[in-house]
């Protein structure tokens, strides 16, 4: 019997408890992981290198400090005033995200730092509704860009986003332009911006703030674009080239500054916070 199918997750008889899943299966090279040897490697393939996704609470441990994070999202709530429904009414979909992740809305984060460099992070949660963008992820970046230009922090935000939210409509179209706006407060203030792109990053988050960064870094192999490469292909009926719209073929076109694999992700993101920052003068001479 093949691995996957023996610690497949399933249900015991009777008792009604999952059982965990010990073993996972690379999507890149289909290695069998032992779950608790890629969660010690980053969620990142030991074989391959294929680089798993990986939730908001571990990326703020990834890159802050360790005991100067402070949360400052969560205290805004959707709402629904479209009534909008498809398969299911918008409330209760948000009602079984909600309690999916634990949290409001698709975004986290807060203030802390980043090697001594005073930092306001934010990064995007594709559990919530596929990391989607509506009125309150719109509203958190606008008020993360204020909070860092007040405090004088650099932002950095990580994006892993499906996109704007269609059960939002235009409201959500409109957070491109409120959240690039937001984006002036820091560039008035000379205080830096970085934007770290995973998989995947595409529809008007890519199309606003994910792009308009100091600096715009992604890991490895991540899908970052507009339209995802089934529809473009589709509607210019040709064959795309090899690696389109992953971030190696992204930078290789001058759209990315660097390709960071995980566990080099907070060192580099150090060294730019600390050229670019005020503080960072500070940092570079301790």
């Amino acid at each position: 019997m093949a691995l996957d199918r023996l610690f497949r997750r399933r249900r015991t008889r009777g008792g009604g408890r999952d059982v965990p899943e010990l073993w996972l299966k690379c999507p890149a090279c289909e290695a069998q992981i032992y779950k608790k040897d890629l969660e010690a490697n980053l969620m990142v393939c030991p074989e391959c290198g294929h680089h798993f996704r990986l939730g908001v609470e571990e990326r703020v441990r990834l890159l802050l400090d360790e005991g100067t994070f402070e949360v400052t999202t969560g205290r805004v709530q959707p709402e629904d005033p479209l009534r909008f429904e498809d398969t299911e009414p918008y409330r209760e979909r948000l009602a079984r995200y909600r309690e999916k992740t634990g949290r409001p809305d698709a975004i986290y984060g807060g203030t802390g730092a980043v090697e001594g460099v005073p930092t306001l992070l934010l990064a995007m949660d594709y559990a919530f509704a596929g990391g989607s963008m509506g009125s309150v992820v719109g509203e958190e970046i606008a008020r993360g860009a204020e909070q860092a230009a007040a405090e004088g922090r650099a932002l950095v935000i990580v994006a892993a986003s499906g996109g704007a939210r269609m059960q939002e409509a235009a409201l959500s179209l409109m957070q491109m332009a409120k959240t690039t706006m937001a984006l002036d407060r820091l560039w008035e203030r000379r205080l830096p911006y970085v934007s770290i792109l995973t998989d995947p990053t595409t529809g008007g988050v890519t199309a606003s703030f994910a792009a308009l960064a100091d600096v715009i870094l992604a890991e490895p192999g991540a899908l970052i674009g507009f339209a995802g490469p089934r529809v473009i292909k589709q509607t210019i009926r040709q064959d795309l080239p090899e690696g389109f719209q992953r971030s190696e073929f992204l930078l290789q076109h001058g759209m990315l500054d660097q390709v960071v694999p995980r566990e080099r992700l907070r060192s580099t993101l150090a060294q730019v916070l600390r050229l670019l920052h005020p503080e960072g003068a500070k940092t570079r001479g301790a």
